[in-house]
């Protein structure tokens, strides 16, 4: 995306890939819920897991690089300085599992269903371009209006189809009939719902190319599905399942006590990682008063007790966010303004604040001071979890005399409201990248402010906050990129637009001995497709 890539032509492998991994055996991982087709691409239908180990992309990306693409089933690329467009190149190898070759015809015909009948993140950015077929190895895609520095590389990440097989097939239909592909796993057999078992395809055209050295080790992967997760953790705990990855430091603090852990069969690691978290919080909605006065946002952050909260319901396993990217270099340090952490001491504070914002108490309520109108607002929720959390914020509030109530809808009338910004406070989150692009502006502008599901729920205005946003998607060098974002989470910061909750920079991860995994973690944490099995120890398909 911006600098230059780590690797190069003469580079073998990744560093966080063993290249003389053994190949053998069986990974058997849980999926929760079900799953009716075996087309990841198109809208209907819920996939089934697994499917990206079965078609390959254009280009490959990496984890321990923000956005960089290397070569795939396009062996090279031709890109203008202004990335106006893109050419690839095709590798004369690539072939997909019938040993038919993989043409321009198969990118076209990709790029043209994907376009019409795709997901919409696809419909949407494939619509930014015409094709141009060079010849039977090279095809070219001109990028128009609204195009940015990005899009090269997502026009990269390209799934390539083969036509010959979907020509007569309804591409927007669910459907259950083991497509052609051309990635390292092909699909073995399929319990509807229930189970689905790739296996590795030992003549893969792609095995020794550098994103793939030292990856796609087990013979056989098979996704168990399980009507909720606590039933796939005590299949675990048994054996039948063999990694799992936990995402409830609660669960991870408590129910991590059977006899193969303390017998030494199962490791239990929390492996470091460096990419970015969401930015999760009690989200203003500074479109609504009381929360249009910043020094309102100010004082009910210092009523929130993070170090309680984190200590009492989530055993201090969290840190708290201190930036709208968090875990990332492209976070603004902030000097630490607190001098205290006495809960005390801060809601004098924050009571001085309100005060000064004319919120004044009588009676043992905090009301308005030219009004006698009582400050009360409603905290929006989708998740029933979320509850404790907002609950225990409310405590708080209810000693400075301000009264929230907490109210969980299902998911359909959350994402109305949401999109309505139709809501006085919620607790939800932004999600950047590593490579921050035009979301930025959609994120925080004036223009996003005013427009319905625009992701600005916090009703953000700012003139210098809408060119810092703009200004990130030219950046030409990383060092670039980092200070435009520093800048814009500095702005940002500084306008109280959330009271930051936590994010997890460890990955809390099990799994059963002869599981191994290489020693080098990348940037974006464990990656399973780079783990093996000793070759010393046999697993038994279970």
């Amino acid at each position: 995306m911006v600098g230059a890539p780590k690797y190069n032509a003469e580079s073998t492998h990744l560093d966080y890939a063993n290249p003389d991994a053994p190949k053998g055996g069986i990974l058997k991982q849980a999926a929760t819920g079900s799953f009716d087709t075996l087309n990841p691409y198109a809208i209907k239908g819920k996939a089934a897991q697994g499917l990206n180990l079965v078609t390959d992309r254009l280009m490959a990306r990496v984890w321990d690089e923000p956005f960089t693409m290397y070569p795939m089933i396009a062996e090279s690329v031709d890109v203008p300085e202004d990335r106006s467009s893109i050419t690839f190149n095709l590798n004369p190898k690539a072939r997909f599992h019938d040993g038919s070759p993989i043409t321009t015809d198969d990118v076209l015909f990709s790029y043209e269903i994907l376009k019409e009948k795709g997901r919409p993140n696809m419909r949407r950015i494939y619509t930014l371009a015409t094709s141009s077929v060079i010849d039977k190895q090279s095809i070219q895609f001109k990028f128009s209006e609204g195009y940015d520095r990005e899009t090269a590389l997502i026009f990269a990440l390209m799934p390539v189809l083969s036509k010959a097989y979907w020509t007569d097939k309804e591409f927007d239909k669910t459907t259950l009939e083991t497509p052609l592909g051309s990635g390292p796993y092909k699909i073995a057999d399929v319990d509807v719902g229930k189970r689905i078992n790739l296996e590795r395809v030992p003549d893969y055209w792609a095995k020794d190319s550098l994103t793939n050295k030292g990856h796609h080790n087990f013979d056989k992967i098979i996704f168990d599905y399980y009507r909720d997760d606590t039933v796939a953790f005590e299949s675990f705990k048994t054996g039948d399942l063999h990694l799992r990855r936990e995402w409830d430091a609660g669960n991870w603090n408590n129910t991590y006590d059977f006899p193969a852990l303390s017998e030494g069969k199962v490791v239990k690691e929390e492996i470091m990682h460096g990419r970015p978290d969401k930015v999760r919080g009690f989200i203003y909605n500074t479109r609504r008063a009381p929360f249009d006065d910043i020094r309102v946002r100010q004082a009910l952050a210092l009523f929130f007790d993070f170090n309680w909260m984190n200590k009492n319901l989530f055993y201090d396993e969290y840190s708290q966010i201190d930036s709208f990217y968090p875990n990332t270099d492209l976070a603004y340090k902030t000097p630490h303004i607190r001098k205290t952490n006495n809960p005390r001491i801060l809601m004098r504070e924050g009571d001085q604040l309100l005060k000064d914002a004319g919120w004044i108490i009588k009676d043992g309520k905090r009301v308005s001071e030219k009004t006698g109108e009582p400050m009360t607002f409603q905290i929006l929720l989708d998740n029933p979890s979320d509850e404790k959390i907002a609950l225990s914020f409310t405590r708080s509030l209810q000693k400075m005399g301000i009264e929230a109530n907490v109210r969980v809808l299902d998911s359909a009338a959350y994402r109305g409201r949401m999109s309505n910004y139709d809501f006085d406070m919620t607790l939800y989150y932004w999600h950047s990248t590593l490579s921050p692009g035009t979301e930025q502006y959609l994120y925080w502008s004036c223009d996003s402010a005013d427009m319905p599901s625009r992701w600005n729920y916090a009703g953000i205005c700012d003139e210098g906050i809408d060119e810092l946003a703009k200004s990130i998607p030219t950046a030409k060098t990383r060092a670039e990129l980092v200070e435009k974002t520093q800048e814009l989470d500095k702005r940002l910061q500084e306008g109280h637009y959330l009271i930051p909750l936590y994010y997890n920079p460890k990955d809390f991860v099990a799994y059963w001995k002869p599981l191994k995994r290489p020693k080098t973690t990348p940037l974006y944490g464990i990656v399973t497709e780079t783990w093996w099995i000793e070759p010393d120890i046999t697993q038994k398909e279970r």
